[in-house]
């Protein structure tokens, strides 16, 4: 997503710094420390203002929280302001930062097995997903997630299922053949790539725009909302739905920052951001039908709806089997298992 230039984010982030550290002498006051009982915490993300993400997502758990009285305080930094996603979740992890929104594949950095999460066709869409993660695997998953890395899952929001865009249909695994298709330059995207058969070319997110404007890259994959955030529709000619992975993004928090907090202020959070769940579901399902009947009546792009999805699925699967193992493996099965 666009971020401020790197001086600026330097300049929040110190600001911040100064905030917090006000801020937990307040914070000092859970249960735990015998003070005055409130606390203030910093939610950062990387959608601007508009996106349903935001809107219907960190900001409705901040007016929520808010509006409560418990004495708990959420302060929302939207669009990239305390920094990419990598900065930002090393900030979550020191402390720097409270709570975060990140994609698993960016979490695998520190935790590989939880990039499974964002493998192609791992799940069928966001029930599974959402059953997976409400499991007795899924609660293993998050309680490991945190011995490795000192921040707590609070819960997963879907992101919204990520299709082909290119000046062609993509209907199955042949008709990627021959065409660069911009992906994230991160590991679990790039082996998504692999697994259905995509000519991965990494173009900074910043990039894809000039890149399909002048033929650098041949396509891209991304939520539909996103291609018409960055407006693709202008460079690209079809949409094809292929729903190649259920996009999640987890909502991670500092431990430090979560025990500070009373029993009361953690009930009313970590409730806050499940019941938010559904609304951010809806929010972003909505936007995407939207966007796709404007695409569809205005003729701007060609929504390929005739995607073999079968064919794509069968090949990811293999292709994962084949070269998973370890704890990634044993995961994938888990994660696998639950749509049977």
């Amino acid at each position: 997503m666009p971020t401020r230039s790197t001086n600026s984010r330097r300049a929040v982030a110190l600001t911040l710094v100064t905030v917090l550290a006000g801020g937990c002498t307040a914070m000092g006051g859970g249960d735990n420390d015998g003070g005055d009982g409130t606390a203030t915490l910093s939610f950062a993300n990387s959608y601007p203002t508009e996106h349903p993400h935001t809107r219907c997502g960190i900001q409705s758990v901040a007016d929520t929280i808010n509006g409560q009285g418990s004495g708990l305080t959420i302060e929302t930094f939207p669009n990239s302001q305390l920094g990419d996603d990598a900065e930002r979740f090393n900030s979550v992890k020191s402390g720097d930062v409270d709570i975060d929104v990140q994609g698993s594949s960016a979490l695998a950095a520190s935790y590989p097995p939880i990039g499974v999460l964002d493998m192609a066709y791992a799940f069928d869409g966001p029930d599974q997903l959402f059953e997976f993660l409400d499991s007795q695997e899924g609660q293993q998953l998050k309680d490991d997630f945190a011995k490795a890395t000192g921040t707590r899952i609070l819960d997963g929001w879907f992101f919204g299922m990520r299709h082909f865009s290119a000046n062609q249909p993509i209907r199955e695994p042949a008709d990627l053949q021959g065409l660069r298709m911009r992906y994230a330059d991160s590991p679990i995207y790039l082996e998504n790539a692999k697994a259905v058969g995509a000519n991965a070319t990494a173009v900074a997110f910043e990039e894809v725009y000039v890149g399909l404007q002048q033929g650098i890259i041949d396509g891209q994959e991304n939520p539909i909302p996103t291609v018409a955030d960055q407006s693709f529709d202008e460079v690209q000619s079809h949409v094809s739905l292929s729903g190649h992975q259920t996009g999640s993004q987890l909502i991670v928090v500092n431990e430090e920052s979560w025990q500070q907090l009373s029993a009361e202020q953690q009930d009313a959070l970590e409730t806050s951001v499940h019941e938010t769940r559904a609304k951010n579901r809806t929010c972003i399902e909505n936007e995407e039908q939207k966007i796709l009947d404007q695409w569809k009546s205005e003729g701007t792009m060609t929504v390929v709806e005739d995607v073999d999805r079968d064919a794509f699925a069968e090949r990811a699967q293999q292709h994962f089997e084949r070269t998973l193992s370890g704890e990634q493996a044993k995961l994938y099965e888990q994660v696998q298992s639950s749509a049977r």
